[in-house]
């Protein structure tokens, strides 16, 4: 089943941001970035909701969410995939996230402790990849992990440039790249950095 704009929008403005965040949660419902520790954010709702959108989900949509960071944008996808598998490189938001989202009531995340860039090649291939830090170039596991016919949305660029991107993979296994606007996140780092 794919899922109405309008469904995706009206289960996300019922989703509170606050529970999702230490810090700030007076000022949860502004539409900017706040900081969640460790170098890390939790993004504008706007851009949260833009980006799972194009992802165009469906009902048995298998998604690889790569940086798990407050579980906010965790939340929105597995609410309307089959399962999300989300990585985490930074052990302390990956046990917070973990508690979180359990603590909501959901029980088709599963959460892995690990290096982003290189997915999680154990449950590949995915429908769907939502990258919520920029790559310098998009990471080739990622793109292994792609299934046919699937869609990933993924910021590109340095700290300065960044380019929000909807990667899909066609039937022959070709990939095509859309633009879709210019963004600011934090850097997708490798597990050494």
């Amino acid at each position: 089943m794919k899922y109405t704009e309008e469904e995706i929008t009206a289960f996300f403005h019922a989703l509170d941001r606050s529970r999702f965040m230490e810090q700030y949660k007076e000022e949860a419902e502004m539409d900017v970035p706040f900081p969640i520790g460790y170098g890390q954010t939790i993004s504008q709702p706007s851009l949260v909701l833009e980006m799972t959108l194009h992802l165009d989900l469906q009902s048995d949509s298998r998604v690889l969410e790569v940086g798990t960071g407050s579980g906010f944008q965790t939340a929105l996808l597995a609410k309307f995939a089959e399962e999300v598998f989300t990585v985490e490189r930074i052990g302390a938001l990956h046990e917070q996230a973990k508690d979180r989202l359990k603590a909501e009531g959901f029980s088709n995340i599963h959460f892995h402790y690990g290096d982003g860039h290189l997915g999680w090649e154990e449950h590949a291939p995915y429908d769907r990849i939502m990258v919520t830090a920029a790559a310098r170039e998009v990471p080739p596991a990622l793109i292994h992990q792609l299934a046919r016919m699937g869609k990933m949305v993924i910021p590109i660029g340095d700290s300065s440039n960044q380019e929000l991107r909807l990667i899909e993979k066609d039937e022959a296994g070709v990939i095509h790249t859309s633009f879709i606007e210019h963004v600011r996140f934090v850097r997708l780092k490798k597990e050494k950095e």
